[in-house]
This record gives C-alpha cells, structure tokens and sequence, in this order.
C-alpha cells in the first residue's frame, strides 16, 4: 500500500469497528496494569548493573540498530537503512496512526536520499514527517527533527534552521537537535551561532558524534590541529564499523584540505575497508589518487563513487580532471552530467544554486551563473556562495563588485578562520584582473601553500600565473630614494676619490610591470630613474 493509501486510512475507524473494539473496564484496567508493570520492570532493567541482571538482551538486529542510530544522527549502512524503512512501511499498513514510526520512517527516508543522491527520497520523506505532526502530539520532537534533517540535505539550510529551532524551544535538553542546529548555521555561514550550539551540545552529551561536529566547528575557527584530533578520537570511538568509516572519510576530507595527499589517501582507503560501498570516501579516493598522478586509477574510482551516489560534484570533479589531461570529449561527458543530475535533483527540492553556479562561472554561462548565485546571497548568504558569486562576477568582467565578495569569503572577520585554496585562489586572480599585483600574488602563492593540488585544473594555472607575475622588486619604492631634506655636512679635507668612483653606473633593470596593472610608473627624475641612466636604461 502507498503512502497516499495509507494516509487515508488516518480518518479513523468506521462505527462497527468502535463497537468491536469496546473493551469491560476490567480489561482495560487489567491491560493498563499490565503494561504499567512492563514498564516498571524495563526501568528497573535498566537501572541494575549488569552482573543482577537475570539474561542480557539480544543483541539489536540490522532494524533495531538503524532505529537507533536514524534517532540519534550517527551514521547507517545502506542495507540497514533500507531494512528500517520496509519495516516501518510493513508496520504503517496496520498501525497507520502510528506518528513515531512515520517520523522513524520519514528520517530513514532522508538519510537514503542523503546517502545515495536520490532525490525522489526527499519529497517521500516530507510527506511521511508531516503525516507524523498530523497524527501526533503537539510536542513531536521526531518530526521536527527529522524535517530540520529534510532542509539541511536539500540545502535549505534557512528551512533547517527554523524546525531545529523550534524542536529546541520544544526540548531544549534533547541533545540530537543541537547537531542539526550546527549543519544549519554552518550553511548559513553563521559561525558564531555554530560555535554556540556546539558549547550547549558539549554540555548535554559526549561521544563520537559530538566529537565530529567539534571537528567542523574547530575547521571553521581556523583550529586545524584541534580539528584533527577531534575526528581521530570521534574514530577511535566509533561503536560500529559504519560510523568509524563515516568519520575516517572526514578525516581524510580534512587532510586533503590541508595538502597532505597521502594522509588522505590512506584516510579513504580505511574507510573504504570498512564499508566499501561509502561514496564519499571512493569520491575522495579518486581526488588523491589523481594529485598523486595515479589518473587512470582515479577515473575508476570517480566513477564507482557516481555510480553509488551521482552527485553532480562528482561528475564535475572527474571532468576536471579529464579536462586537465587534454580528454575533452570525456570532459564534455562529464558535464553533461552534470547539468542533468542538477536538474533531477532541482526536482525534488534539492538546492543545487551552488555547484551549479561554480559549474556555469567556469565552463558554461558566466552571467547565467550570477543571476542564479545572487538569488542564492539573498536566500542564504553564506562563505561559500559568497566565494562563487564573487567568482562569477569575475568571469562576467565584474572585478570590482566581485572583490567585495571574494573579501568576505576570505576574511577572518566574515570566514571565521576558514582555510580554503580554491577561495583564496580565486581572490587572487580577482586582484590580479583589478591590477592589484602584489595582492594578487600572495594569495595565489597562499593558495597553493594551503593546498598544491587544490584542483587538477587551477592549480596548475595558479602556477603559471605567478611565473607571470614574477617576482616582487626588490627595488625601494623612488620616494625612499630621494635626496635628504638637510644637506650632509661636508667633510674637510681634499676630496678622495676610490677607483669605483670611475666606473660606470650599473643598471638593476626591475620587473616589467604585467598587462594590464594598474602601477603608475616612477617619474622620469626621481632618483631610480638618475640611478639606472646607464646602458641598460634606453633599452627598458
């Protein structure tokens, strides 16, 4: 039975089944005694140490497992997933007023669609959530969890932010809403907020996922030692293989992100060996093997991790690549892709502005990609659509206005501490088509310090461009160079004269300025022009 079946089902029972269902009032006071007892006994169950105990449990089965893992956020095989889900369909068909299995149902819906990129998850997913605040109580913390989980995969992270918050007023001690309240204020780009919610989740809870949400939060400040070492101990104590490979894959995220490519590598490769069906870390794999100059290797991987989760990041990544080995038809595969999966998951509620705006500044619509950028700045203006937009805007010739932009995903005051080389590369060519050299110069070399193999086809560029540039002049500016104001003494005595006195002067030539700087050149009778009147100076 669908779920529009089954939500018709939830008018409620016709008058011959309420008079079937009319119980004596000894029944209903025995069954009520009865379950009371239950519950007393599972209390008391709880509360005894383990060795009183008369037999321990068994151990949970993949639905029981998923169930409390989708509960509290923590990471779910595939194949787990996919068991709670038809457990709670199976169930919902009898028991269709049943609100905590449509919230259970409607959250595993949103971790499938997370995980596999499947989009018609979502719009099952909403439906599900709602049809559980419908049928719920007033406070149903399930629901508004799970739709503030919904928002946060489709990329509405402002939607996020309002059901986390209102599960937060609702239950302000319940742990699991603060990590969905982080997601969404860190894709608001509102770290303060973010660092806040991570202080109250670290009072209320401990353990491998708060360990990894402190991981995020730290990366954003900047604290990238303390990043690390969050994520080693988030994966040192992860309770299951699935959740140790989840954070294993972070981990080798962070180390790609700093320019350690092996460490990255072996980061993914551990992950992989733990759940080798985990997109991400096959995403990633593909992204280290290819700066480590494996490019076969890494076309593979790409497309196993596509084929697992055709995300259109991934398809952009791999025809980047292709693109930088020459391969351009392969390439233009690739990014038909990548306009195709944009629109599928457009379809179902996804918000894909940004992947699609970086896609178009670079190899599409430059103009295109601002109009659908801006839109994204007013909806949710934060680092990473300022990064793009100002990028786009540079594209479209637009230097000055895409600065501005470029400043605020760069700058420690609006970024927070974020380390990114492609932000910070892509500032550097903005100051360099404004003719701001020097600027322009050290952020492209910054760039490639944070990261040499940032991208397979900027980085690249971002080394040519500073053999351009060439180095800065060593030459003091000509103001510096001019005659003191007070005459120096002069000595007594007959003048002396030593032999490098007869000799010539020798030219220093400087560094041409580059096409299209904006550097006034010295005057023609300051003091570097006199200095460099010899030979050299009628040939500049």
């Amino acid at each position: 039975m669908e779920i529009e079946e089954r939500q018709r089902a939830l008018t409620g029972p016709g008058p011959r089944e309420r008079s079937g269902r009319r119980r004596s009032r000894a029944a209903r006071r025995a069954l009520i005694c009865g379950v009371g007892g239950c519950a007393v006994f599972g209390g008391v169950m709880v509360l005894l140490p383990s060795g009183l105990r008369p037999s321990a449990p068994p151990a949970p089965g993949p639905v029981a497992g998923a169930m409390t893992a989708v509960a509290a956020g923590e990471p779910v095989s595939l194949r787990d997933l996919t068991a709670l889900a038809g457990d709670r369909e199976a169930y919902l068909r009898t028991h269709p007023r049943d609100a905590r299995s449509w919230a259970v149902l409607g959250t595993a819906y949103v971790e499938q669609g997370r995980r596999t990129a499947t989009p018609g998850y979502f719009p099952k997913a909403e439906q599900a959530l709602r049809t559980s605040l419908a049928t719920g109580p007033t406070g149903n913390l399930a629901a508004l969890q799970g739709l503030a989980a919904l928002a946060n995969s489709r990329g509405d992270f402002r939607k996020g932010r309002e059901w986390g918050e209102t599960a937060r007023k609702l239950a302000p001690g319940q742990w699991t809403t603060y990590p969905l309240l982080i997601d969404s204020y860190r894709g608001l780009g509102d770290y303060k907020a973010s660092r806040k919610t991570l202080e109250k989740l670290q009072k209320l809870h401990s353990g491998p996922p708060v360990m990894a949400r402190a991981a995020q939060v730290y990366w954003d400040r900047g604290w990238r030692e303390d990043a690390v070492a969050a994520l080693s101990d988030a994966a040192t104590g992860a309770r299951t293989p699935i959740e140790r490979a989840a954070w294993l894959a972070e981990a080798g995220r962070l180390a790609w992100e700093r320019g350690d490519r092996e460490e990255s590598l072996r980061s993914y490769e551990g992950a992989l060996r733990l759940d080798r069906n985990e997109p991400a870390a096959l995403a990633g794999r593909g992204r280290a093997l290819a700066s480590l100059g494996r490019v076969s290797e890494a076309s593979r991987v790409y497309q196993a991790a596509f084929a697992g989760r055709p995300a259109p990041g991934y398809a952009l990544e791999l025809g980047e690549l292709y693109q930088a080995r020459g391969l351009d038809s392969a390439a233009r595969a690739q990014y038909d892709l990548v306009r195709a999966r944009v629109r599928t998951e457009t379809a179902g509620g996804v918000d894909d502005a940004l992947v699609l705006g970086l896609f178009e500044a670079d190899h599409g619509d430059a103009a295109e990609a601002v109009r659908g950028l801006r839109a994204e700045w007013k909806r949710q203006p934060g680092i990473g659509v300022a990064d793009a937009l100002g990028w786009a805007l540079h594209r479209a010739g637009k230097n000055k206005e895409a600065l501005e932009f470029a400043a605020r995903a760069t700058d420690k005051e609006h970024g927070g501490g974020v380390r990114s080389a492609l932000y910070v590369y892509h500032r550097g060519q903005i100051e360099r088509g404004l003719g701001l050299t020097g600027a322009a110069r050290r952020h492209l070399a910054e760039s490639l310090q944070i990261n040499p193999y940032f991208s397979p086809l900027l980085a690249p560029l971002a080394r040519r461009t500073l053999d351009t540039l060439g180095e800065p002049s060593t030459s003091l500016p000509s103001e510096l160079e001019e005659e003191p104001a007070f005459p120096r003494p002069e000595v007594p005595g007959p003048a002396r004269t030593s032999p490098a006195a007869t000799a010539p002067p020798v030219s220093t030539p400087s560094e041409p300025a580059p096409a299209g700087s904006q550097e006034a050149p010295a005057p023609a009778d300051s003091a570097s022009a006199r200095s460099s009147a010899g030979p050299a100076a009628g040939g500049r």
